[in-house]
């Protein structure tokens, strides 16, 4: 999601940075922009408009692009994602299945919603039903706050919303920024306490290692976060969280086996005659 103002300022650092990995990067404007490019939606700009850009998006992407993929992430021009490590929460399901997953708030939905800052992905599944919902009447625009509304449309269309936390229940998509999240302090009498589905943890154990998203992210911090996940590498470093394979591993685009008994024999001996 992005506007004619933001393209040289945002959405330029967007798809220079994390979209890459993408399958397909779609830009989502009111306006079309053929150099960019941009997709026009016919919508006007601002926060009121959030809803119509959202709806009318997804009815773009079903009609054009719903056989290309097999999960469709809506992120906005400041959220940077880690498209390996969303790859590696969606193994675990089918796109058959009617889910979505992001950061869970719970107020004003039964099951809750996913914060549209920190992004969220809906199955193909949950794709057609969202788009079925208009069609049909059951869903409406009833209000300009996008990520509620979605989550109110999901409910309503039997769409479950998952659990993105990983395996020692950490989240994965996080609304503010990675400073933030790492390092701030969240007072109490803040909306987020009352507003998170799990536990808040501040500190270190925010957040997962096999974090998906960060919001409120500078057009520097783009290129920073790009450079920090892609290429900074402490040699010899072995990652401190190791998740068992999902069983769909094979499939995701990069897959490394599992370390043998003997290789860790080997590596363990290396890092001691290192010490």
């Amino acid at each position: 999601m992005t506007a004619p103002q933001n393209l040289d300022t945002k959405a330029i650092h967007v798809k220079y940075s994390w979209t890459r990995h993408c399958n397909v990067a779609l830009f989502m404007s009111s306006t079309a922009n053929d150099s960019f490019p941009t997709v026009g939606l016919g919508t006007g700009e601002g926060r009121d408009q959030l809803y119509w850009k959202t709806i009318k998006a997804f009815q773009y992407v079903h009609k054009h692009y719903y056989d290309q993929a097999d999960w469709f992430f809506k992120a906005d021009d400041d959220t940077y994602v880690i498209v390996e490590n969303l790859r590696w929460l969606l193994s675990n399901y089918t796109a058959d299945q009617p889910v979505y997953f992001g950061k869970r708030f719970k107020p004003f939905a039964k099951q809750g919603y996913m914060s549209g800052g920190a992004g969220y992905v809906l199955s193909k599944e949950a794709l057609n039903r969202f788009v079925e919902g208009f069609r049909t009447g059951d869903c409406k625009h009833t209000t300009s706050v996008e990520d509620l509304a979605l989550g109110q449309c999901m409910e309503k269309m039997g769409v479950i919303a998952g659990d993105s936390r990983d395996t020692e229940k950490r989240e994965t998509f996080h609304p503010f920024s990675t400073g933030y999240h790492l390092t701030g302090h969240f007072d109490k009498s803040f909306w987020y306490w009352s507003y998170c589905m799990y536990p808040i943890v501040e500190g270190p154990q925010c957040c997962s290692d096999l974090a998906i998203s960060f919001h409120y992210i500078s057009p520097p911090d783009m290129h920073l976060l790009e450079y920090l996940v892609y290429h900074l590498r402490p040699y010899g470093y072995r990652y401190r969280y190791r998740p068992p394979l999902p069983d769909a591993a094979q499939w995701l685009p990069v897959h490394r086996k599992e370390t043998s008994t003997a290789e860790v024999k080997t590596m363990n001996a290396n890092e001691t005659r290192s010490q």
